[in-house]
């Protein structure tokens, strides 16, 4: 591909992504969610993360589940959870997420 196809190739991209996008924002003081929908985008958030994350922890090499503890995807997951949920740190679980992924892969062998 060449530089200018991929030129015009990002700009396009940047057009369709700002037509698709400008609407919300400038009708977005003019329209209001009734409460249930609201509260029911609220979850939007976690239910899309889990569904890119759970897969990727599951299958991390193809079509058969790994659930065995030489999986160090799975694990890492699970420590992050748990990482998570008692220090309600995010920067925290990141960090110790990934080193304790990077360290079962070196354990492991993977």
């Amino acid at each position: 591909m060449s530089e200018t196809s991929l030129s015009l190739l990002i700009l396009g991209m940047a057009l369709i992504n700002l037509a698709i996008r400008y609407p919300v924002f400038l009708l977005a003081d003019r329209f209001r969610f009734p409460a249930l929908i609201e509260r029911a985008l609220a979850f939007v958030p976690a239910a899309v993360l889990t569904a890119i994350i759970v897969p990727a922890v599951i299958f991390p090499h193809g079509a058969e589940a790994e659930l065995d503890w030489y999986n160090p995807y799975l694990l890492a997951a699970m420590l992050a959870a748990a990482i998570s949920y008692f220090t309600r740190n995010l920067l925290a679980t990141i960090v110790l997420g990934m080193a304790a992924f990077l360290l079962l892969r070196w354990w492991l062998g993977v």
